[in-house]
């Protein structure tokens, strides 16, 4: 019998028992710490909560530069050394506290079986960024406390992230999951500043002619109780933005996660946007975030979270990765470095742009950041960074860093949509070559005042349906976020109503469905396998081929490397549903053939005559 079939009152003895073990296996087990295992799966995170003496966000003695907590968890060769975090009351997302004495790490455990654990907790002056472990004097209650735990295999039961775990890089142009399963992105670029949330506790606007703090009162209604919520209530209108992207079947969302002298100036999470306070972090601000992460990762959205933008990027030790820069990272990574869902982005608009923003960090800070980021995250996760529209300015900066292996992509931008297919096939092409596959998400879509209108002004998105959507994911991009411009409305900074774009969720899921269904891993962007001069083909030549036809009609597939039979399929690209035969309901290899059309009766899959004249086909070996 399964365990989880067993009655209620023998799981909780079995539980019972593994928390004595706990207890037992902890070699200098104390009131003082308190580990939360009940127990612990493979792909869920599990907390160690210390206590010491009271201090708050603003001591004189700096919680969070002055100690350093570091908890190393190990299985046979592997070791994986998370940072901790000053949590204050260790409940702040609900109380607001800004006091107390409490800190905690995080751990997400890759592996089931047996564990171990080893603290080092130390306090001294910027003691948290020094690259000594040896400076700072020991914590007493807690430093070099050793202790060993169970975690058990991934429940039956678990599903999303939980069951295939965190997002990472596998020298591929996809992100993959840990179970190996490669994983496209789909969803929301705006608003940029996501988390301009007034229930998150120390959230203003300091620019008093730019006010976009967000209610998310249109998605009130799409939170569902059992949803979290924090302090009285509140919540309720970002959860359920989240819960509407992924009815929507929608997998990323893109936040800033400071724009501090940005074009909103609305989220940070410092005490303050004062320069005195960016070593000073809000705790109960940050829980909230957690809350808001923890949630993307239950339905399976992923979270690109960019750490500044063009604006700000020399407001952290003047771009350098010194004591403040360190700082930031150290705290996001202690934070929320046990989700499963998180891609870390180095900035948007990151380097430099002579005709507007000339000073921007250069090639070594930007090495300096991704070094420490990678050194510094216990996960591996992914590292990609915000490109500028412009070929000229982002080709500078980027042919820099396709050389560097320990760098795993971008988040593009392009002025001009009819580029974009090309543009990622160039990346993918030359990251390949130099050093490892990039990732490439295709972001920000120009003109920059317009990217994707609401459906109110552009209801059928054709053009972009044709040389974004499909034209980035058969060049091979990673995903594609919506970008909803500077002058439409609701724009990029004013939005809150994600159904504004709610057809332009609709045509994404009809492409992830498709694409949900295909061998991605094997496949690559092959457009001279046609004799047609404005389709995009990718295929596992010999195996499967993906033809989007933006006029319809038909075309010639060079299929002289094989002698197998295939089947031809056609597909919707804007409603969906259902494949269908055309003209010609299979194709023999061994040279040029014609694939047909979709039928003389041009129906789509409803049945209905369709307005709709691009089409995609599914050849596939039989």
């Amino acid at each position: 019998m399964p365990f989880l079939m067993f009655p209620s009152s023998v799981r909780f003895l079995a539980f019972f028992c593994i928390w004595l073990l706990l207890c037992a296996n902890a070699s200098h087990a104390t009131a003082a710490m308190r580990f939360s295992v009940e127990p612990s799966y493979q792909h869920e995170f599990l907390e160690l909560e210390f206590s010491i003496k009271g201090t708050s966000e603003t001591a004189a003695f700096n919680p969070f530069l002055n100690y350093r907590l570091q908890v190393d968890f190990m299985q046979d060769d592997a070791t994986f050394s998370v940072p901790g975090f000053y949590a204050g009351d260790g409940n702040a997302a609900q109380t607001s506290s800004d006091e107390g004495g409490i800190w905690k790490a995080r751990f997400t455990p890759p592996y089931s079986g047996s564990w171990r654990y080893k603290v080092s907790f130390t306090r001294g002056v910027n003691v948290a960024v020094t690259d000594d472990t040896r400076v700072g004097k020991p914590v007493k209650k807690h430093h070099g406390k050793t202790g060993s735990f169970e975690v058990l295999p991934i429940p039956a039961s678990a599903g999303g992230f939980a069951r295939s775990g965190r997002l990472i890089y596998k020298n591929s142009h996809y992100l993959h999951t840990e179970d190996g399963e490669p994983r496209i992105l789909f969803g929301a670029n705006s608003p940029e500043n996501f988390l301009a949330f007034q229930d998150i506790d120390g959230t203003y606007s300091y620019n008093k002619d730019r006010q976009y703090l967000k209610t998310w009162a249109a998605h009130l209604s799409d939170w569902k109780e059992g949803d979290p919520i924090w302090g009285q209530g509140k919540g309720k209108g970002i959860i359920g933005a989240l819960n509407y992207l992924a009815s929507k079947d929608m997998n990323v969302v893109f936040a800033l996660l400071n724009n501090i002298e940005g074009d909103a100036q609305d989220v940070w999470p410092f005490i303050s946007h004062k320069k005195k306070d960016y070593t000073r972090y809000d705790v109960s601000k940050l829980a909230q975030w957690e809350i808001i992460f923890s949630h993307a990762e239950k339905l399976g959205i992923a979270m690109q979270l960019a750490i500044q933008e063009q604006e700000n990027q020399l407001i952290l030790d003047d771009g350098d990765t010194r004591f403040e820069r360190r700082l930031f990272f150290r705290e996001m990574i202690a934070r929320f470095g046990h989700l499963k869902n998180i891609v870390w982005n180095l900035g948007e608009e990151n380097g430099t742009q002579l005709a507007y923003w000339p000073q921007g960090q250069s090639h070594q800070q930007r090495f300096a950041m991704i070094r420490y980021l990678r050194d510094n995250n216990p996960y591996n996760s992914p590292i990609v960074v915000g490109t500028y529209a412009k070929a000229a300015e982002r080709d500078e900066i980027l042919n820099h860093l396709v050389r560097f292996n320990r760098f795993n992509g971008i988040s593009l931008q392009s002025e001009d949509i009819n580029n974009i297919h090309r543009d990622i096939k160039y990346w993918l092409e030359k990251s390949s070559r130099y050093s490892q596959p990039w990732l490439v998400m295709q972001d920000e879509i120009g003109p920059y005042h317009t990217g994707t209108k609401s459906d109110a002004d552009d209801p059928d998105h054709d053009e972009l349906r044709h040389k974004v959507l499909w034209g980035s994911l058969l060049a091979g991009a990673t995903g594609v976020e919506w970008y909803f411009g500077w002058y439409t409305s609701p724009n990029d900074l004013n939005a809150e109503d994600w159904r504004s774009r709610e057809n332009m969720w609709e045509q994404s899921a009809v492409a992830k469905a498709l694409f949900e269904s295909l061998p991605v891993n094997k496949m690559k962007n092959t457009n001279e396998l046609t004799d047609s001069t404005n389709d995009f083909c990718l295929s596992e030549p010999g195996q499967s081929y993906v033809i989007y036809l933006p006029e319809g009609g038909s075309t010639r597939l060079d299929l002289r490397e094989t002698n197998a039979e295939f089947t031809v399929e056609w597909y919707d690209p804007k409603k969906g549903g259902d494949m269908w035969r055309g003209s010609i309901a299979t194709v023999n290899g061994g040279a040029w053939r014609s694939i047909g059309t979709d039928g003389a009766r041009q129906l789509d899959h409803t049945g209905y005559a369709s307005k709709t004249r691009d089409r995609v086909v599914l050849i596939t070996r039989r």
